[in-house]
């Protein structure tokens, strides 16, 4: 199969053809329909965060089942899947408390000692988040794997498996957003606007966007957003204060993952405000808050993975798109071919995108 190969950090990746095991018991063998490129996977591009090579990245993927292990019970050759990254063993005390997007178990992985599940003769690669869907075929663990209505494309529905339940989920499960509160969402990419999106379905009274460029924020009227500010143009707290009457918002929602932004969503909270960050950020980034601020009751907190719960929200997405609820077309600037991936991601540095989606002839 034909696989994007990450093998210099700051280079692009490379074509190759790689080969992909046989399942083990408890994996699933698909074949990639479309995976989305998102921000996580150019970390790892410019080398923010370690991570062994060669890679093949990719891990917000849709596609079909072409072979199960002999003890997956989830799904069965056919099937159509959206592959979430937030594999679980189903035992761990996050999985019984409800949060087994927590977990990130090992199960996940094949260990060192095992065949690798990408490689060519001697050389192994390493799936980013478990998964590689940089390319034609994809082996995973079946506790990622959801099965899906025929009727979805998934073309749309690559983009679930990360960023739009990323943000979407930021706003109705991690921050629990109710009707008439008042929401400002930080970054208007392929998180933010799913968040917007997110505020406007649950019935935020004032959803204000916030990013620099103008056409995103052109993008986030069309998400739900009933203002906008162009960071640009001024201090973002400064403006968020104005248009609330000096008092802030009920909730900040972060989606992009830097020091300045993080900070900002906590400072232009109301007393009793939840800033919620759902960006990811360098490592080695570090926050500054004021201690006095707790005392107005503000709070921040991480979303990870917008809390999904797989066989709930995943299905409920779905039906939500097919229903008009759900904006998925609106998120996708462009649909490339394998071979056009760098310019994906040149795109993506350059901000001309909110999600690009390379497709597979299946």
């Amino acid at each position: 199969m034909k696989a994007a190969v990450l093998r210099h950090l700051g280079r692009p990746m490379e074509i190759e053809e790689v080969e992909v095991s046989k399942p083990g018991p408890r994996e699933v063998l698909l074949r990639v329909a479309a995976v989305g490129l998102c921000h996580s996977d150019l970390h790892i591009l410019e080398g923010d965060m370690a991570f062994p090579l060669p890679a093949i990245l990719g891990h917000e993927a849709a596609g079909i089942v072409e072979q199960v292990g002999s003890d997956v019970t989830t799904c069965k050759p056919g099937d159509h899947i959206i592959v979430s990254l937030t594999f679980n063993c189903g035992h761990c005390e996050q999985c019984h408390s409800g949060h087994a997007y927590r977990c990130m178990t090992p199960e996940a992985a094949r260990r060192a000692d095992e065949p690798a599940r990408l490689f060519r003769g001697n050389e192994r690669f390493t799936p980013f988040m478990n998964t590689g869907s940089f390319a034609e075929m994809m082996l995973v663990h079946e506790s990622g794997c959801v099965p899906i209505r025929r009727d979805m494309p998934l073309d749309r529905a690559c983009l679930i498996a990360c960023g739009l339940s990323t943000g979407f989920g930021a706003v109705t499960n991690t921050a629990k957003v109710r009707p008439g509160e008042t929401v400002a969402v930080i970054g208007c990419g392929g998180v933010g606007l799913p968040a917007i999106n997110g505020a406007a379905v649950v019935g935020a009274s004032r959803i204000i966007a916030i990013d620099r460029i103008p056409g995103k924020l052109e993008m986030a009227r069309v998400f739900g957003a009933t203002d906008t500010i162009n960071a640009s143009e001024g201090n973002v707290v400064e403006q968020v204060l104005a248009l609330t009457g000096g008092r802030g918002v009920d909730h900040a929602i972060e989606a992009i993952g830097r020091k300045d932004t993080i900070e900002a969503a906590f400072t232009m909270l109301a007393k009793g405000g939840t800033a919620t960050i759902a960006g990811v950020a360098r490592p080695d980034t570090r926050i500054e808050i004021p201690p006095l601020a707790f005392l107005r009751e503000k709070k921040i907190q991480g979303s990870m993975a917008g809390g999904i719960r797989l066989s709930i929200d995943i299905p409920y997405y779905v039906d939500l798109y097919l229903k008009g609820g759900l904006k998925i077309d609106e998120l996708i600037s462009q649909r490339l071919k394998l071979s056009e991936i760098n310019k994906g991601f040149d795109d993506m540095r350059r901000g001309d995108v909110a999600r690009s989606v390379i497709v597979f002839d299946t």
